[in-house]
């Protein structure tokens, strides 16, 4: 009978606030911060401090290749690109994937959508550029002509025009409507980093590792706010150097932004300082370039130059130059100051919400120890406002320890110990410590232990979030803390070559009520080498201590007393675990493998080549022979120790894999890395044999081996393209390929079902058939819906690689069932592109097929009043949306002129009465007068 196992299945992936190799960005709305974490994309929102929605890339399996190297933002959408190549579209609000483009060969640097959101641009280290079409979800063509990584790009002249930048040290402008390079820009000593223009398009800045940005004038071919720009000789040259300035840091530009109000610029060096300039308007530019010409004419002056003659260092000076000075780069951009960071800046993104009076921007940092801040630029200062730190460890995580109910998991780093809800991931304690290289969480769930890089061992008060007390306990460094069955002490090995016994005891405090925990050590056993590993066995009969002299070494418990040894690792063992029931115990090693051991006479059972590198550490789902290895491959391995079986490959982190714990009952299991990483593999209800995982897996090896596969193995002429232009941005990929398998499926299905129905109508005519029965295969649909169905689902992005992957006979099927299909409004645009791909693809074999003719010449008729019918009801739309925005418009302007001339009669009735109320007081005030006058008369 065939063994059915449970499978586990990846759950939660937690701990990782903001990846190292990412940039980060806000969304378009400016109230969350998008952080890509890994395969995740995190929606921060910073005032609060929280994450408001993880958006996730891999939500079955988690890949290292779905890894999120670059995101960009418009007010509608999202797309991150990924190392795979593929970039992927959300939509923030409801959190799902809308669409997934596939066409680069590389890992995607750089993602820029157009102003008008319709286009988005994606540079890749394969060194192309690939302009897609979001409204279309298809690629709509690739630019080669760059020699190196693509680092930057930015569309110029309302989307006409793309400026990219690489690390071949050169800046290319490209014409996007002839889809070629217009202008090739060196000079550059270094390789270009970054590049951005302001949000105007008067200026363009790139950043490399030389000493100085470069600043360069756009021309524009059609006016921009309605100015427009200066036209050159040169009807190619787009951009024209405009100067340079000198940078503060010597480290490279990694980043080179404007803000989106255009006033401020900021050069982010890989280091730990951002630059700041700010960006002077052109009446203040002018300004300061008649004060620059006005001291220079003091300074000449002074010196007894003449104005006209000049001098060899101060120039000359005219009448002209007073009135009409020339603005140099240094009378736009004036150094403002400097931001710097506690820690290696890894990206920066600009606030694009309109700021306070006396706040000139709002900057994001993305830092390289796993954190978030956000800062206020005035112009006197730059004050930091909000961080986000405490969900994530600021360094690799060294171990994990779970509580008996499995409620509570504890991880140590460098510097820090957290307590987290494995349920969700949440972050509920952090608490300053050593540098722990091992932990334990005691019976009872109250306290915890830390054994730390220095040999002090520190207890955990998990309850008040404390370090209750710490403990000298060896003289270097504790690298494993195994707990003993009774409850009432533990064994820590240290590389100071000692095992310590230790018994837990409950002392007061002078001067405080409560108890706490202490520990006391109370035997100890020498070594001759440094001890890596301890274990006691469940029964308490054994403690096994594995030496970096490769060999591990069993003692009895009680006496401690030698019983045997462990030979036959040709590394140091770095873990190892005993089975609930005391009968085998499990080494994992340097040398890669995993050996099992009877632990009754110390025999070797098996040994097993488990990883493709070290193996960390290693332990025994209690109650069961089943155990869980991870190591430096980044794999979780889950083993049958009775069988020497390999079960399951779990894949998923991105950098080597330090730790694991199984919960009590083998329910899930954690595992944390050195990407920051936490990761939960809970066990499902579906169950699989071993012989369908070891299928699994060959498939998959034989998959990988598609990324070899290009055109020419389809028997198609590999044309390299003519540098700086442009070719198709398609990409082969096994999801094309089994798109095209089924639509070659469902042209078969389809294919038997029209032969079925033939013969049921020829029956009909001779009287020996009954109804005709729908076929269950094509869910009561026709031939013909069958395979549009089929067809639909294909996205478009990779509609023309499925079609050229089909033969010639299935491309004849297709083009038989294009006339029906045509007369179908919502299908036209499908249609044509299906046809247009197929002609393009087998013009000479359909031209001398005679069977094709007539269906192409039926085509040219009916596709073109179905394409024109289509084009007057777009017409007719666009033309009804103009109208109806009028209406709303001149209402609006009503309604502006009814309010107008309402608070016209209101100021008129409020100057009237105030006319009246004077009036008023002038007449009292005669009257007052005349009777005073009347009474000095009189008297």
């Amino acid at each position: 009978m065939v063994k059915l196992y449970h499978r586990y299945k990846p759950s939660l992936a937690f701990g990782v606030i903001a990846s190292l190799e990412a940039n980060i960005c806000y969304d378009g709305s400016g109230k969350l911060l998008l952080s890509p974490a890994l395969d995740q994309l995190g929606l921060w929102n910073l005032r609060q401090g929280v994450c408001a929605k993880n958006l996730c890339a891999s939500s079955e399996i988690p890949s290292p290749a779905l890894a999120i190297t670059f995101v960009a933002s418009s007010p509608s959408t999202v797309a991150t690109g990924h190392a795979d190549g593929s970039i992927r579209i959300w939509d923030c609000d409801r959190g799902t994937c809308e669409t997934t483009f596939n066409g680069h060969k590389g890992a995607v640097s750089v993602l820029h959508y157009s102003r008008s959101g319709s286009l988005l641009a994606s540079g890749s280290k394969d060194t192309r550029i690939i302009i897609w079409d979001l409204v279309g979800e298809a690629g709509l063509f690739s630019l080669c002509g760059h020699k190196d990584q693509v680092t930057d790009l930015i569309f110029l002249d309302s989307d006409k025009k793309l400026a990219t930048c690489s690390k071949d040290k050169f800046i290319r402008v490209w014409d996007l409507e002839t889809q070629h390079c217009m202008q090739i820009i060196g000079g550059h000593q270094t390789e270009v980093w970054s590049l951005d223009v302001d949000p105007e398009e008067k200026y363009l800045v790139t950043g490399s590792a030389d000493p100085e940005l470069r600043f360069y004038r756009i021309k524009h071919d059609t006016p921009i706010n309605g100015l427009s720009s200066s036209h050159t000789e040169n009807k190619w040259e787009i951009l024209k150097q405009f100067g340079e300035v000198r940078r503060q840091s010597k480290d490279r530009v990694a980043t080179v932004r404007f803000n989106h109000r255009g006033n401020l610029l900021a050069c982010q060096a890989a280091g730990k300082t951002v630059e700041l300039y700010h960006v002077l308007d052109e009446v203040a530019s002018m300004r300061k370039a008649k004060r620059r010409l006005k001291r220079k004419k003091e300074k000449a002056s002074s010196k007894g130059v003449d104005e006209v003659n000049g001098d060899a260092n101060l120039g000359t000076f005219t009448a002209e130059d007073s009135k009409n000075p020339t603005v140099l780069v240094s009378d736009v951009f004036k150094f403002l100051q400097v931001l710097r960071a506690s820690k290696k800046i890894c990206s920066i993104a600009f606030c694009p919400l309109t700021p306070s009076n006396d706040t000139l921007a709002t900057l994001a940092l993305s830092l390289n120890n796993n954190s978030l801040e956000a800062y206020t630029v005035k112009n006197s200062e730059v004050i930091r406002t909000h961080a986000i730190e405490l969900q994530g460890h600021r360094s690799d995580i060294r171990s994990v320890a779970l509580s008996s109910d499995g409620t509570l998991l504890l991880s140590t780093s460098h510097n820090a110990v957290k307590i987290w809800n494995p349920g969700n991931g949440s972050c509920l304690r952090t608490i300053e410590s050593g540098y722990g290289l091992c932990s334990a969480i005691l019976p009872g769930n109250r306290y915890a232990l830390i054994g730390t890089k220095t040999g002090a061992l520190e207890i955990i008060d998990i309850q008040s979030s404390c370090c209750v007390e710490v403990v000298e306990a060896h003289s270097g460094s504790i690298w494993s803390i195994g707990l003993t069955p009774d409850g009432n002490g533990f064994v820590s090995g240290s590389a100071d070559h000692d095992i310590k016994f230790w018994e837990y005891q409950q002392v007061q405090k002078p001067g405080h009520g409560s108890n706490h925990l202490t520990v006391t050590n109370v035997r100890t056993l020498k070594m001759n080498d440094d001890v890596l590993v301890v274990c006691v066995s469940p029964d308490a009969k054994y403690i096994a201590a594995s030496l970096i002299d490769c060999t591990v070494r069993v003692f009895y418990l009680d006496s401690l007393k030698f019983s045997f040894p462990l030979y036959g690792h040709k590394l140091p063992v770095l873990c190892m675990d005993i089975s609930s029931d005391g009968d085998l115990i499990v080494t994992g090693s340097a040398d890669k493998n995993l050996k099992i051991w009877g632990l009754d006479f110390g025999d070797l059972h098996k040994s097993l080549f488990a990883h493709a590198d070290s193996v960390m550490a290693v332990q025994f789902v209690r109650d069961t022979h089943y155990m869980f290895s991870v190591g430096k491959d980044r794999l979780v391995k889950y083993w049958n120790a009775d069988t020497f079986e390999l079960i399951l490959t779990l894949e998923g982190h991105h950098a080597e894999i330090w730790c694991l714990a199984i919960s009590h009952h083998g329910d899930f299991v954690i595992t944390g890395s050195h990407d920051r990483s936490l990761r939960c593999w809970k066990r499902s209800d579906d169950q699989f044999s071993t012989e369908e995982e070891r299928e699994k897996r060959l498939e998959e090896m034989l998959e990988s081996d598609l990324g070899g596969i290009n055109e020419a193995s389809f028997g198609f002429k590999q044309e390299l393209p003519e540098e700086g232009s442009a070719r198709s941005s398609a990409k082969i990929t096994h999801e094309t390929l089994t798109k095209a398998d089924l639509l070659i499926e469902a042209l078969d299905v389809a294919d038997v079902e029209l032969k079925r129905v033939e013969q049921h109508e020829e029956e009909m005519r001779h009287g020996k058939a009954s109804a005709l029965q729908p076929n269950p295969i094509m869910n009561g649909l026709s031939p013909s819906d069958y395979v549009l169905d089929k067809l639909s689902r294909i996205q478009p992005n990779d509609l023309e690689q499925t079609l050229l992957s089909l033969t010639f006979s299935d491309t004849l099927k297709i083009m038989s069932y294009l006339k029906g299909w045509a007369s179908i409004p919502n299908k036209v645009e499908l249609i044509c592109k299906v046809t247009t791909v197929l002609l393009q693809t087998h013009h000479s074999q359909l031209t001398a097929t005679p069977a094709a003719r007539p269906i192409l010449s039926v085509l040219k008729e009916t596709l073109h009043e179905r394409v024109e019918e289509c084009k007057d009801m777009l017409g007719f739309n666009l033309a009804a949306m103009d109208h109806l925005k009028e209406m709303m418009s001149i209402r609006s302007d009503a309604l502006f002129q009814d309010a107008k001339s309402k608070l016209q009669e209101i100021r008129s009735l409020q100057s009237k009465r105030i006319e009246d109320r004077m009036d008023g007081k002038m007449k009292r005030k005669r009257r007052r007068q005349k009777g005073s006058n009347e009474l000095l008369a009189a008297a």
